[in-house]
């Protein structure tokens, strides 16, 4: 029987790198670029979120850069799951945990990491069998004090936050035994985006690599 979460294929991707860009990108063109940068310094794991209308055509972009590993965000139904492998995804990400969603992805072979923000929706995701969990919106729901606080009650379950964090931020939450790594986009500012400048995104990646202790 397969577990709902492949707990070994999730932790090896999330344990590649500190931090995992979230990136919302309509503009096709700048996905192998932003790829490139992104990987070049140091953060081969990338989450592309479903919010506009070129995600899809972005992750197929995307997973073509070497050493590139393409996850989509935003998963919301089983018809995002499902364009998610077309896409060449290698994990997805939700921001939330419903049962209709969990139940969607016991049918889809790569993990999902779903979004949780309370200890009951975590304990309901761990009776699932899921050990690795977005912890969402972080900075809104009270940040890394909370996760301080989920980890002797719920030690089997380790997170990564998501949700206004910055550099800064990231290592208070990167010292906690319960974080594997964190979601963030700071390394891709907009005006760096708009004006491709993808060396300043490339030396935040570098600066966002060198975050684990």
């Amino acid at each position: 029987m397969l577990m709902p979460q492949d707990a070994t294929a999730i932790r090896s991707i999330l344990s590649l790198a500190p931090v995992v860009p979230v990136i919302i990108l309509d503009d096709v063109s700048q996905a192998l670029p932003l790829a490139e940068a992104l990987v070049a310094g140091g953060l081969p794991v990338l989450e592309v979120t479903l919010r506009t209308p070129n995600a899809l055509k972005v992750m197929e972009e995307m997973a073509k850069v070497s050493g590139a590993i393409v996850g989509s965000g935003t998963v919301r139904n089983a018809a995002h799951m499902k364009s998610s492998v077309d896409a060449g995804c290698r994990f997805m990400v939700s921001p939330g945990a419903s049962p209709r969603l969990l139940d969607a992805a016991d049918d889809i072979a790569i993990p999902l990491l779903p979004g949780i923000g309370t200890p009951t929706e975590a304990m309901a995701a761990a009776e699932r069998g899921y050990s690795f969990l977005k912890f969402f919106p972080a900075e809104a729901l009270g940040g890394a004090p909370v996760l301080k606080a989920f980890a002797s009650p719920l030690p089997d379950i380790t997170f990564c936050p998501t949700g206004g964090i910055d550099v800064v931020k990231a290592k208070t939450y990167l010292s906690l035994p319960n974080v594997i790594c964190v979601g963030g986009s700071w390394i891709m500012p907009a005006d760096a985006l708009a004006s491709g400048d993808f060396a300043r995104i490339e030396a935040l990646a570098k600066e966002a690599s060198a975050l684990r202790a």
